[in-house]
């Protein structure tokens, strides 16, 4: 492949990709600096490892892969591995990816857009607490705090909150009927 093809479906690929790679990063690490870092470290060398890459085969696979050992290198400088990191969860981690990937929704953007919807078609309650504990990244503990709930009522909401988002996304067509029962 040309240098110019090569950089054309590299970007192609990577614009694709961009959105799911960060997401998989922000469950793998807290730190919204350290993530930025991290996506760019992960692109940087599947640019130049992209000789490597089997484009016959999927792409978000291969690029979760190097940020999960990018994400590991980090982690062991610190000298901490959290639990998210070992190799099982990362193997569930990826999964999940893929059964997403599989789900009707050209692109991880269309996905985005029908889980924003669903968010917002949330009753006020559940709104609350799904916005605070996934898209602030609080605490469940913070999250009733700042809502003035006890830290019960709160996880309530977030049951109640999910098993209304794994609906609404059913009828999207967007989450299986098993991935909405997990």
């Amino acid at each position: 492949m040309s240098d110019q093809k090569a950089r054309l479906a590299f970007e192609i690929l990577a614009r694709e990709n961009s959105r799911m790679l960060m997401v998989y990063l922000r469950s793998l690490v807290r730190d919204e600096a350290v993530i930025d870092d991290l996506f760019q470290e992960s692109m940087i060398v599947a640019w130049r490892r992209l000789d490597e890459c089997d484009l016959d085969r999927p792409f978000g696979p291969w690029l979760r892969g190097i940020a999960s050992r990018i994400a590991m290198a980090h982690y062991r400088k610190q000298k901490r591995v959290p639990i998210v990191m070992e190799e099982a969860v990362l193997s569930a981690v990826d999964r999940q990816f893929e059964r997403i990937n599989a789900l009707a929704g050209d692109t991880w953007d269309e996905k985005l857009v029908a889980l924003r919807e669903c968010v917002d078609a949330l009753p006020g309650h559940q709104m609350e607490v799904i916005r605070g504990r996934y898209l602030e990244g609080l605490p469940t503990r913070a999250v009733a705090e700042k809502l003035s709930v006890t830290v019960e009522a709160c996880k309530k909401r977030l049951q109640r909150g999910r098993s209304l988002l794994a609906e609404c996304l059913k009828k999207k067509g967007v989450l299986g009927i098993k991935e909405a029962t997990v």
